[in-house]
């Protein structure tokens, strides 16, 4: 009931995309839960099975049953993209409100040196990441962060400049507020809906880089899998139509889809 309410209150257009976003996070959350087998146990001797009662999803390259990995692996594309972009755009919030308070040449560094980064493309940089400290889970964590910070710090600072010019941003300097409460209780506030929808292309353009590395093989690695490694991993599947590399695929597709049509109808409503 309390789920349904506001939905009705949303358009048709918008309502099909939230509820494909909704599907896919409680999928994430849920799944690992209520999979039907352990994510390693092969199931089956049969390779690429197709779909059957015993496994809705069939099998995949090594006999182990598509469902269980598929929600074992829509759970760690979530999570940690979700971590990823909590990072990134908590980091690059403070940073961009603070660039807009001081400006001058806290301003002018701050700008530069995230111009730098922003120009160097983010595969590429995730890359150099691996090459470098590994892929583990928390360095792809830190990498994606990174990457995704200067592109929040930009977008927060560019609605922070429009903010401090106000009245009441100097009423509170006249009464000697501190950076911290200029932050918090007047600058925040007063951008929160723009910065949740940037929040949400963060998330996005994580789960996009995250698979691309796993794609690659350089993302996370056995017995740990996301929805990137899934559809690497059961590519040979594509001679025979397997679900097992159609999937994982579709997972990916429907939840940057789903999520960008939910952001794009909430920034036409406002």
């Amino acid at each position: 009931m309390t789920l349904t309410l506001p939905l009705r209150r949303l358009s048709p257009l918008l309502q099909v995309p939230v509820v494909i976003t909704l599907f896919w996070l409680a999928v994430a959350f849920a799944g690992p839960f209520i999979a039907p087998c352990l994510p390693g146990e092969v199931v089956s001797s049969t390779v690429f099975a197709p779909i059957s009662a015993q496994h809705l999803l069939g099998t995949d390259y090594l006999g182990r049953d598509v469902l269980t990995r598929l929600l074992y692996g829509t759970s760690s594309t979530v999570l940690l993209c979700a971590a990823a972009t909590v990072l990134a755009c908590t980091a690059g919030a403070f940073l961009g409100m603070m660039a807009a308070l001081q400006q001058g040449m806290t301003d002018t560094l701050l700008s530069r040196f995230m111009d730098g980064v922003i120009s160097i493309p983010s595969l590429l940089s995730g890359l150099v990441a691996v090459a470098t400290f590994g892929s583990s889970v928390p360095v792809l964590v830190l990498a994606m962060a990174c990457i995704y910070m200067p592109g929040s710090y930009r977008t927060c600072r560019m609605l922070a400049l429009s903010i401090v010019q106000k009245d009441f941003i100097l009423a509170a300097r006249m009464r000697g507020e501190k950076t911290g409460y200029l932050v918090v209780r007047e600058i925040l506030p007063n951008m929160t809906g723009p910065v949740l929808t940037d929040v949400g292309l963060r998330f996005i353009y994580a789960v996009r880089l995250l698979s691309n590395l796993s794609f690659l093989g350089v993302g996370l690695q056995p017995p740990q899998t996301d929805l990137g490694s899934l559809t690497r991993e059961n590519l040979l599947g594509l001679v025979y139509g397997a679900p097992a590399v159609i999937a994982p695929a579709l997972a990916i597709a429907c939840l940057t889809v789903g999520l960008n049509l939910a952001l794009d109808g909430k920034g036409r409503r406002q």
